[in-house]
């Protein structure tokens, strides 16, 4: 992609729509699809006119064709001249040769641009997506961004590569046609005009239906991609629960809606076409009658009726052709205000205009104060209310309380996926607001109680807290989180890929690698979310003493549902309905006898 694309499309009409509409979740239709794409081909404007200029050589040299159709009937058969004949149909095939070159010019232009184009919307939608927070992606669903970036953007490339083109050639031809029209026969041109209507009348009114119907018929796809995404990976829990029967059943309720979405469109589109054809070439079938008679009474002769019919047929192929195409471009415009949306839509995190930067060296310092949160899903529920807390530096303070509490929220206000509805937070000193949310984010390393594997190598994984990390540093992360002992066993050790989510390792082996990752990443802000939940004794223990050696001297907040994990922390913080109701060590805590002593009693007592 060219550098600046992203941020041209974004300037002229993503930022404007997007002032005056700042909901972050979805802004529908920001912009007409023609804008959208003329934006796109900006960067590509001497191949587009490289394209226009073949496509008018390519219309005049057809135009042309029929004025050589009419020397030959007039000045070659009908006054028996084969001088002439021969000289005539030279100059034609001179024309038509010209006329193939500049089709190729044009097809392999216009094909270039589709390729090119799609490709750079791709980049771009992939480049937008990132910058998006985890609240828009859980207003939507997976499935059908993908639908939107996969099949969407397929027929923005059928539209830019052909279809357009196509399109704008029609149109030449129509225009040109009526212009030789009119200089060969004002009578015929005049019947052939008040058909026009009858021709058009259809072309809008269906035209409405298809464009209708293939938004639909997108749609229908998307619940489809969301459908097979969530069956197949999910595909040990539908196996063990035995719902193959009801999953195919309720597949193939959906693939019927869809097949019967895009069957209407079908039909309607079949129906455009028909109607189309037989109107128009029912009124050329009178103009030749009406023509045919006006040249055995001598008022034109049998060339300029050879060239009118010549002319009168590529009028009505452009129509009909038109018509074809029209379906084609409503679907193409559906799609690409689907995809504009995606990037209309805006981060409700935004970089300040001008970020504060956190100080060097990081001391590691985190403040919480009087911080209250909501989720945006879940605006009348509070997940944080009037938090307060302060973690010194190189201190570990473990996170305790039931589901729901508000663990978690603390996690993702610290790394600003969201922003508090009131008070502050502070990372050494700096408010989050303030500052740039990548800056942000460096200075903290995560591992999430789900461990999050790619489809990679074992090295690519752990590297990707640190691209450019050597493989004897990756080894020495996976060494102190007890990783090393299963990755050596494995076929081709460190060069081993580990199948799509990991699952060609065990929870625990997966755990231990996000630990490597975290281990690797050396940052002064350890958040740790049930870090050893999915790893047997020994693994843990392992694993825990990796963690308590990467834990000294960096700051380390730990959400911990086992509390036998949390009982060395320098301070133990209990949360309830987003609230802090206790303080203090494991002993002191089980001394007070409250919400942290009766969850203890239970885990124990058990």
């Amino acid at each position: 992609m060219p550098p600046k694309l992203g941020y041209r499309i974004e300037a002229e009409f993503v930022l404007p729509y997007a002032r005056c509409h700042p909901d972050p979740i979805a802004m529908p239709q920001p912009f007409p699809p023609a804008v959208a794409l003329a934006a796109l081909l900006r960067p590509y404007r001497q191949r587009v006119v490289l394209a226009g200029v073949a496509l008018l050589v390519a219309a005049g040299a057809m135009l042309a064709v029929g004025q050589g159709l009419r020397a030959v009937v007039d000045r070659g058969f009908s006054a028996a001249n084969p001088v002439w004949l021969d000289a005539t149909l030279a100059a034609m095939f001179g024309i038509i040769a010209l006329l193939a070159g500049a089709t190729y010019v044009r097809f392999y232009n216009v094909s270039w641009l589709g390729e090119r184009v799609t490709a750079d919307l791709r980049q771009r939608l992939f480049d937008h997506l990132l910058t998006l927070p985890p609240a828009w992606f859980e207003a939507g669903r997976t499935g059908e961004v993908i639908s939107r970036l996969t099949s969407d953007t397929a027929q923005i490339e059928s539209i830019i590569g052909s279809t357009l083109s196509i399109a704008l050639r029609n149109i030449l031809m129509l225009f040109g046609g009526l212009v030789m029209l009119f200089t060969t026969s004002l009578k015929l041109t005049l019947l052939t005009l008040a058909g026009v209507p009858i021709v058009v009348v259809p072309i809008v009114v269906y035209g409405r239906r298809v464009r209708r119907l293939a938004r639909e018929s997108q749609d229908r796809l998307a619940e489809l991609g969301n459908r097979i995404d969530e069956t197949l990976h999910e595909i040990r829990v539908v196996q063990a629960y035995g719902h193959e029967d009801a999953d195919r059943a309720d597949f193939g309720q959906r693939l019927d809606r869809s097949f019967d979405t895009a069957h209407a469109r079908v039909r309607v589109r079949a129906q455009l076409v028909a109607t189309v054809l037989v109107l128009v070439f029912g009124a050329i079938a009178f103009i030749l009658w009406v023509g045919g008679h006006d040249v055995l009474a001598g008022k034109i002769s049998a060339g300029e009726l050879s060239a009118f019919v010549f002319y009168a047929a590529l009028v009505a192929g452009s129509v009909g052709a038109l018509s074809e195409v029209w379906g084609d471009l409503q679907r193409a415009a559906g799609a690409t205000e689907r995809l504009m949306e995606i990037l209309a839509a805006r981060p409700a995190i935004r970089v300040p205009a001008v970020p504060v930067p956190l100080p060097e060296p990081p001391r590691g310092e985190i403040r919480c104060e009087g911080v209250s949160f909501h989720y945006p899903s879940r605006p009348n529920t509070p997940a944080l209310q009037h938090f307060d807390l302060s973690v010194a530096p190189g201190e570990t303070v473990a996170l305790v309380g039931p589901s729901g509490a508000g663990k978690s929220t603390l996690f993702q206000l610290l790394l600003r996926f969201y922003d508090p509805d009131g008070g502050v937070l502070r990372i050494d000193g700096v408010p989050l607001t303030s500052a740039d949310p990548r800056a942000i984010r460096s200075r903290i390393a995560l591992v999430p109680q789900e461990p999050v594997i790619f489809a990679a190598s074992v090295t690519e994984n752990v590297r990707y807290a640190r691209p450019d990390a050597t493989l004897d540093e990756v080894r020495a992360a996976c060494e102190a989180a007890c990783a090393d002992e299963f990755v050596s066993r494995l076929p081709l050790g460190y060069d081993s890929d580990l199948g799509e989510r990991g699952v060609k390792l065990s929870g625990g082996q997966r755990q231990r690698i996000a630990i490597a990752r975290a281990i690797l990443a050396d940052r002064p802000i350890l958040l740790l979310d049930e870090a050893t939940s999915a790893l047997d004794a020994e693994s843990e223990r392992m694993v825990q003493e990796g963690l308590e050696a990467l834990m000294r001297n960096r700051t380390t907040i730990v959400i911990a549902h086992r509390l036998a994990t949390v009982q060395r922390a320098d301070r133990i913080v209990v949360l309830e309905a987003g609230r802090i109701v206790e303080t203090g060590t494991h002993s002191r805590l089980v001394l007070l006898n409250g919400l942290y002593a009766h969850l203890a009693r239970l885990q124990f007592a058990a």
